[in-house]
């Protein structure tokens, strides 16, 4: 018997939360966004962000020209956080494994809408060192456009990665040069995610250093790897991932 798949959020989700995110980003926060010119004004499009701290996915919503559903922990799902997450549209996603979220962020591809990943997967220095390679995936799969996004403020110094963000803290969020991932002929569907998810990596990484040097705004200390947790994820571990190429 086929399981269920989940539903494809309503539009209606974001029409009310993203003025919402708009007042966390201008009115608790004075965010600036650079970029808008780069995202695709139709058509699907993945946005790819660092993380440095829980703010990430929010100020991301907030500052995009476009509404997008992002891809959030399903532990959060619960109690009153849990019905705005779902009121606002948010995906939920096993970390430790989920096909059906990856169908159900590639149905709302196919919908022409956004779907918000941050795709390091866990909270650090948001350098983009590593990536999950779910984000690859979903680009290959969904021919979305990828948009990199640099996100600075919403942790600073040696603030731990629990610390909330103090109101009226100036934040940065940058939308990176678009790019498009495809499979090339006689690759293998894992040597293509590979290299796709290689190149969102280095254009992300990049965008990240070139938003650092114009916006003034450095990324976090380094954290060490007992301090490091997972929050909003990217993606499914690989594993999983092969069985749905």
């Amino acid at each position: 018997m086929t399981e269920p798949q989940p539903a494809v959020p309503g539009r209606w989700t974001t029409a009310w939360s993203r003025p919402v995110g708009w007042l966390l980003d201008h009115v608790a926060y004075r965010t600036s966004v650079t970029g808008r010119a780069n995202v695709p004004a139709t058509g699907p499009v993945i946005f790819a962000g660092n993380h440095i701290s829980f703010l990430d996915g929010p100020v991301m919503f907030g500052a995009a020209p476009r509404p997008m559903h992002i891809l959030v922990k399903k532990e959060l799902f619960t109690g009153f956080l849990g019905l705005v997450l779902t009121a606002s549209g948010q995906l939920a996603v096993d970390r430790a494994g989920d096909r059906a979220a990856l169908q159900t962020a590639k149905r709302v591809l196919a919908a022409g809408r956004c779907v918000g990943i941050l795709p390091e997967g866990t909270r650090g220095s948001g350098e983009a060192a590593a990536i999950n390679n779910g984000v690859a995936w979903l680009a290959l799969n969904s021919g979305a456009t990828v948009v990199p996004v640099a996100i600075l403020g919403t942790r600073v110094g040696d603030e731990h990665l629990d610390a909330v963000p103090r109101l009226r803290r100036r934040l940065h969020v940058s939308f990176g040069g678009a790019l498009n991932v495809s499979r090339r002929p006689g690759e293998t569907g894992r040597v293509s995610m590979d290299r796709a998810g290689t190149e969102i990596r280095a254009a992300l990484a990049r965008h990240v250093q070139d938003s650092i040097t114009y916006s003034g705004q450095p990324l976090p200390d380094a954290d060490s790897p007992q301090e490091r947790h997972e929050a909003v994820a990217g993606t499914p571990a690989d594993h999983h991932l092969r069985k749905v190429q």
